[in-house]
């Protein structure tokens, strides 16, 4: 392909992901397909010669459209907002075009300085404190990660080199060995697997905090479980608090958990991988109150700021506890401007693509009024779902809807809510997934399309009632007969 059909292809593309898009509600949202499907669909190895664009093409609706979940369909409620835009797709469009390798400032300065300058943007949008900002001298600053889980982990490595560096120099007769063994890293039961994740890959050992009738973790459940674990001779290191659970989006107390981490010296990292977008707006920033207690903290601009995956932004009080932790500057990496900043120092991969493109378009085609009023449609949409939930006393809510999430079930057994999620999801009209809130199988409503309106949530709402209108007549007529 030269460049003569490249312009040809390219806007033919376009014109088919701008389709797409225009037309994603036309199409079901999960598809009809089983494992496997795909393999009899395609040949049992490349082809020795080229093939046309056209038949490669053709084959986008006959071979790969059949097996796509429609995450950016209106009638898509599942897991968390997955964030597109236009702007952000063409951003994405020219950091392919680009194609640089940005690990160092030399390998591509525009692709490190933008990253910085972007990230301080975005601090600045949510109010984060100054100490978590580049700026001109500041000791802190951003960086955009692959995810979330990503930035968990980096985070939980950076605090178990700095607490063995700490120990060490304390109590030089233990080993490295001795102090790892003795490491304790702690989230609440209701955090996001990937901190699990992040000590096993860490080699660390990880406690659930006990959270509350609300689903968040209070200072006082806290500080129990690091006073037994250091009478036992174990070292606490690391606490994970979340602000936007995945279960429910409830929040630790982080006004609580702070000042209990920075006595102990415990590193304390903030994920607000969903919920973070939403401190854009002035009257949810308290939700965020705390914060400036935190070492790290990160949410995902990919899941509710109209920016495509992967863009997860991360920011840290002292950059030195990153790049002290893993930097490594072999000769071939070094330059004549080291001190302008190496991002490879503040990740695992060693190279990164050029994500700040997509905020940078995003940030200035939006503005943040836009950006605002996006987090807010989908708040009201949520709260829009709940007062039909509650109209029927049939269901019931089960955590409180604070930002585009609603959790509620039928009130009955988790066999009859399982048996409603899977008529839901077998009628392929509107997607969802479960999640356990204690001993509850509950139904998480989740408001994720960039294009959802009001008319979709009212059409989930009555799919909704009228599977359950049918589920319980069988369940009675079974009762009866049993």
């Amino acid at each position: 392909m030269d460049a003569a059909e490249f312009r040809k292809r390219g806007k033919e593309m376009v014109d088919y992901v701008a389709d797409y898009l225009e037309k994603i509600d036309k199409r079901q949202v999960f598809p009809d397909v089983e494992p496997g499907y795909l393999r009899p669909l395609i040949a049992d190895c490349a082809p020795q010669e080229p093939e046309s664009f056209e038949d490669i093409f053709k084959d986008i609706e006959k071979i790969i459209m059949p097996g796509v979940t429609h995450w950016h369909s209106p009638y898509f409620f599942a897991y968390f907002p997955a964030a597109s835009s236009f702007p952000a797709l063409l951003a994405d469009m020219l950091c392919g075009g680009i194609g640089c390798v940005g690990f160092s400032w030399a390998a591509s300065p525009a692709c490190t300085e933008l990253e910085t300058i972007m990230l301080d943007w975005l601090g600045k949008m949510i109010n984060l404190p100054q100490e978590f900002l580049a700026g001109k001298d500041g000791q802190g600053g951003g960086v955009i990660q692959g995810s979330a889980s990503e930035a968990t982990l980096i985070s939980l490595l950076a605090a178990r080199t700095k607490t063995i560096r700490r120990v060490q120099s304390e109590k030089p007769e233990l080993t490295e060995a001795e102090i790892m063994g003795r490491l304790v890293a702690y989230a609440s039961d209701q955090a996001h697997s990937s901190v699990e994740r992040a000590a096993l890959i860490g080699a660390v050992k990880i406690k659930n905090v006990p959270s509350d009738d609300t689903f968040s973790v209070c200072g006082s459940a806290l500080k129990k479980v690091l006073d037994e674990d250091k009478a036992a001779g174990l070292i606490p290191f690391f606490f994970c608090a979340t602000l936007g659970t995945t279960p429910c989006c409830s929040f630790d107390k982080l006004l609580e958990l702070g000042p209990i981490c920075n006595k102990e010296n415990i590193w304390m990292h903030i994920d607000a991988a969903y919920a973070g977008s939403a401190f854009i707006c002035p009257e949810f920033r308290h939700l965020l109150n705390g914060v400036e207690f935190a070492d790290s903290f990160n949410f995902n601009p990919h899941k509710w700021l109209l920016v495509n995956f992967d863009c997860s932004a991360m920011w840290v009080k002292k950059r030195s506890d990153l790049i002290g932790a893993f930097k490594l500057e072999p000769l071939y990496l070094q330059h004549h401007h080291q001190e302008s900043g190496n991002f490879t120092h503040w990740q695992i991969p060693l190279g990164r693509r050029f994500r700040s493109l997509k905020l940078w378009f995003v940030l200035r085609m939006y503005g943040v009024k836009g950006l605002q009023e996006h987090i807010r449609k989908h708040v009201r949409l949520s709260h829009q779902f709940e007062h039909l939930v509650l109209q029927d006393e049939r269901f019931e809510i089960c955590a409180e809807v604070v930002l585009g999430l609603v959790c509620f079930r039928l009130k009955g057994s988790n066999k009859l809510n399982e048996a409603l999620l899977k008529s839901i999801n077998e009628a392929k009209k509107i997607h969802l997934v479960p999640c356990h809130l204690r001993e509850k199988f509950v139904l998480r409503f989740a408001i994720c399309s960039r294009t959802v309106e009001s008319t979709h949530i009212k059409f989930a709402w009555q799919h909704i009632s009228q599977l359950a209108t049918d589920l319980l007549k069988t369940w009675e007529q079974n009762h009866q007969q049993q």
